[in-house]
Parts: C-alpha cells; sequence; structure tokens
C-alpha cells in the first residue's frame, strides 16, 4: 500500500506521516528529496529555492519526475509507504495511475497553520504571514501541471481532512481513513491492468522456451497485441522442437536462445503494419526488456514509452538504445530476471 499526503502549508502533513510511521509506513520525503538536489548545486535550502527546484526538475523531465523517484523506492521496499508532500497536478496524476495509491488531503483555517508554522521554528518557515499568505497563493495558482497547485491537488484526493481540530481529532481521521484503505479491493493501475492482458496474450505463445505477449497501446485503449510464435506457414516449436543459438554478451555471460521464433513485440508491430494502424506515441507492455532487435522496431515505429514486467540481464543494449533515442522504459519489478538455458 502506497499513501501520497498532499495539503496547504502547516496544515499538518508532517504528523499525518508520524501517524501512518506508527502503523509501519516507510517515510518517502519530497522536501527531503529536494533539499539533497539543493546540496548537490550548492544552493541555499530555504522555501523559494525549494520551490524553484521542484519545479526545474518537473519541467526538464517530467511532471511526475521526483515522485516516480520516491514510488519506485517505496514500491521496492518490504513496507507499505507514505509519500510526503505532493504539490502539482502531474505528481497526483502519475501516481493515480501506479495500482494500488491513495491520496490524503489535508488543509485547517490559515491563521492555525501560521501559528503551528511558527511554533516549528524551522528555518524556512522563519516568515511573516503575509509571506507565508504570499508563498501559498504561488502554490495554489498555476494552471501549469509541473508546477505546484495544492488546490487542485487537494480536489483530487481520495479523502480530506479539516485539521483545526487537536493531535487526537486527527489521530482519529488517520486511523479512520486507514481502516478504510485496508478493506478496499485495490484497483489495478492501467499499466498493471494491460500487463495482465499481454499475459494472457502469452497463453496463446508456440514456443514454450519464452512464453511472452505483448500489448501495444494508445489513450487507454489497445491497438495490437502480438505473442511469440514461428512467422505464419513455418512450423511451430510446439511441433517440431526448438532451433536453440548461444549468444555471448558483452557482460560475458552466455543465454541460449530459439531462433525460429518471432518475438511477441515483433509479431505485435506487424499486426499493427499490416492492419494499418498507427502506433507512434504508443506504448508498449512486455514481459522483459526487449531483446536489442526488437528495441529497434519500437524506436522505428514511432512508440514512445516500453513497459515491462521485469528487467533482462542481458538487453542492457536495448536500455542504451532507449536512452539515446528518448523512449521511456518503465520495470514494473525492478528484481533481474535471469535466463539460464543450458
Amino acid at each position: 500500500m502506497i499513501i501520497g499526503i498532499t495539503g496547504t502549508l502547516g496544515a499538518g502533513k508532517g504528523t499525518v506521516v508520524e501517524f501512518l510511521k506508527q502503523k509501519g509506513f516507510a517515510h518517502f520525503s519530497v522536501r527531503d528529496f529536494l533539499t539533497q538536489e539543493l546540496e548537490k548545486r550548492n544552493l541555499l535550502v530555504n522555501r523559494d529555492n525549494l520551490l524553484f527546484i521542484a519545479n526545474k526538475l518537473r519541467e526538464e523531465n517530467s511532471p511526475g519526475y521526483i515522485v516516480e523517484r520516491l514510488y519506485e523506492k517505496a514500491r521496492n521496499g518490504t513496507k507499505d509507504g507514505v509519500i510526503e508532500s505532493l504539490r502539482s497536478v502531474g505528481e497526483v496524476e502519475v501516481l493515480k495511475n501506479k495500482g494500488a495509491f491513495h491520496l490524503i488531503a489535508i488543509d485547517a483555517d490559515i491563521k492555525k497553520r501560521y501559528e503551528r508554522v511558527k511554533q516549528r521554528k524551522s528555518s524556512t518557515d522563519n516568515i511573516t504571514f503575509e509571506k507565508f499568505a504570499e508563498d501559498e497563493k504561488i502554490e495554489t495558482t498555476s494552471e501549469d501541471p509541473t508546477k505546484s497547485n495544492l488546490l487542485k491537488c487537494i480536489e483530487l484526493a481520495d479523502f480530506r481532512i479539516e485539521n483545526n481540530g487537536d493531535l487526537n481529532d486527527l489521530k482519529n481521521e488517520v486511523d479512520k481513513i486507514y481502516a478504510e484503505i485496508k478493506n478496499r479491493s485495490p484497483r489495478p493501475s492501467w499499466d498493471e491492468y494491460f500487463m495482465e492482458i499481454a499475459k494472457t496474450v502469452a497463453l496463446r505463445a508456440t514456443c514454450n522456451r519464452g512464453k511472452s505477449g505483448c500489448v501495444i497501446t494508445k489513450d487507454k485503449r489497445i491497438l495490437v497485441t502480438g505473442y511469440v510464435g514461428s512467422p505464419t506457414g513455418i512450423l511451430h516449436c510446439d511441433e517440431v522442437g526448438h532451433q536453440m543459438k548461444t549468444m555471448v554478451h558483452e557482460d560475458g555471460t552466455k543465454t541460449q536462445h530459439c531462433v525460429r521464433t518471432t518475438h511477441a513485440e515483433q509479431n505485435a508491430i506487424c499486426q499493427a503494419a499490416k492492419l494499418g494502424v498507427s502506433i507512434d506515441g504508443a506504448t508498449v507492455y512486455c514481459k522483459m526488456t526487449p531483446c536489442s532487435t526488437c528495441a529497434k522496431l519500437i524506436i522505428n515505429s514511432g512508440i514512445k514509452r516500453v513497459v515491462a514486467e521485469k528487467r533482462y540481464h542481458a538487453e542492457k543494449e536495448s536500455e542504451e538504445l532507449f536512452n539515446k533515442a528518448g523512449i521511456k522504459l518503465e520495470i514494473l519489478d525492478e528484481r533481474v530476471e535471469i535466463y539460464d538455458y543450458q
């Protein structure tokens, strides 16, 4: 379970995090991430610079760049995770597409919040009420998805807390929300949804040494699918056996592959060509990091995003090709898949 926290300045986001940590959650902080970025650049850590570096990183990379780094850490951990604090619509939308993610928003009367901020006595909070109100206005008005818009984030939240009471009131609210989340049936993200379909497609594969399937989508719609099998008119491995070839990789590892078959990604791209379906700007879902041949076809077909269930240890070349071509590669399960066909 991964929970995100959004909300206005001084509303109590950190206190909600502390309550969740008591329930065993691991804490992943946007502020800590940004502080490290400022320190790398020898910049003063203050609210203005935190906002500046956050917007800069999102503009240079993607609206969800910061939270995606934190999400991967949370997802690969052994505990439930809480990500604090989400400020842009782009961040919220990215995480909502990840699956078992829930967003809690917290707000309170502005005067109460200012008093709480003053009591913290941190270097970034030593400001006047006028500056406090001005900072909040800056962080709640932008229509740019890469920039802070706390009010929009609050609107997108699954749960909302008005923290105008005491700590016990806040703890009770967090307990109720936590209990409700635990009782909910998790809804799969779009990535999880299409990956499960790719697994079903793989059941049609006709080479039992590498049963895999592929789904190509755009705008949350399936365009074409493909699975491992021999070219049309050629006998399948399941009928006549495998035609194996040993490959030696740059790192010295050796793997054996069946060279009779066409890979799932190749078959899906061929299907698109036969049907006259444009896959320019599409996303491809596959079992593992595509091979270098598939990677080249993916690049030339105009696909812009590759989602693999697992990372394949022998395809560093593909990762380099995607990086150079500006294609985003995302791995749902970072455990490396090693195949040793001897």
